[in-house]
This record gives C-alpha cells, sequence and structure tokens, in this order.
C-alpha cells in the first residue's frame, strides 16, 4: 500500500509514521519523512517564501516516493499544493496549473491519513514556521484541497499517536 499522511506543519505527521514503521504490519514498509531541512539547507525557500521551482522540488520528491509499492510518507501531494497555494511569490495561473498537474497523482495514494493538529503543540524544529495563523491557513488549504481533490480513501486522525495507530489499523 502507499499511505500518505497529511496535515499542516507541527501536528505530528513524522511522528506518526515512524512509530507506524515499528509496528509488524508495517515491517518492509519504506517509511519517508519530509526532509525540510535538507532542502532548506540547500537554498530552497520554505513557508510562505516558498518559490514554484521550490514547490516542483518537493512535488518531485513526492512522485518519486510513488514509484514504490510498499511506502507510508509524512506528506502528500496535497501538503505540496496547499504549501503552493499559500505562496506569496507565486502567481494564481501558476498556482491552479502546478495544482492541476500535480492532482494527476492523487489515484496513486491507496490510503490518505489527515492528521489532525487539534491538541498538538507548534514544535520549532528550526526550519518550519511557528506563526499559529499560517499553520491555521495551511491546514484550511489542506482540508479544502482534499475536499476538492478526493483521494480513493481518506480517514482522519487525532488524539494521541496510539490513538491515531489504532484509528488507522482499523480501516486498514
Amino acid at each position: 500500500m502507499r499511505i500518505g499522511l497529511t496535515g499542516t506543519m507541527s501536528c505530528g505527521k513524522t511522528t506518526l509514521a515512524k512509530a507506524l514503521g515499528e509496528l509488524d504490519q508495517f515491517k518492509g514498509y519504506t517509511i519517508q519523512t519530509e526532509r525540510s531541512k535538507y532542502l532548506s539547507n540547500l537554498g530552497i525557500p520554505l513557508n510562505t517564501d516558498s518559490t514554484l521551482p521550490g514547490q516542483f522540488i518537493f512535488l518531485a520528491e513526492r512522485a518519486s516516493e510513488l514509484l514504490q509499492e510498499n511506502i507510508v510518507t509524512d506528506r502528500t501531494i496535497w501538503d505540496v499544493c496547499s504549501f503552493t497555494l499559500s505562496a506569496k511569490s507565486i502567481d494564481d495561473w501558476a498556482k491552479q496549473s502546478f495544482v492541476t498537474a500535480a492532482m494527476y497523482l492523487k489515484d496513486y495514494y491507496d490510503l490518505i491519513v489527515y492528521v489532525s493538529p487539534r491538541g498538538v503543540s507548534v514544535e520549532d524544529n528550526g526550519v518550519r514556521t511557528t506563526d499559529l495563523g499560517y499553520r491555521v491557513k495551511i491546514d484550511n488549504a489542506i482540508q479544502m484541497a482534499l475536499d476538492e481533490y478526493k483521494p480513493k480513501r481518506l480517514i482522519s486522525v487525532e488524539g494521541t499517536t496510539e490513538e491515531r495507530i489504532a484509528t488507522i489499523l482499523q480501516n486498514l
């Protein structure tokens, strides 16, 4: 299965992906965690400073993940599109063209898990913004994108990591 975790920044996607990777049900799966820190160190602007070339790099990473048969990834095309749509430096035509192209990949995912930020404090990892307003903006953009570009299968999780895992396992 190709399982994508989607949600705003600092909602627990990476923690959840790593925890799933420890379970017997996911032995043999690639657990892919987002590489913002690495990409930022390459000079690729993030958050509100995102550029179109930078977003294409993020999209290319998501596309390359979809070449694998068994993967859990803590970012999806819905995330990339939401950051693109929220970027200040990208014009509206380019944003819409980007999203249209990216969404051709949506049906490669077998399961999308929306990870709610409810009850999760923002962690400063030195790369992502800690702006709560921007966090909400991205969360809203992801939810709207999931509604407009529906995945084949979508579940939502919230609560502790253990509660989130239980919900995912019940829906496999």
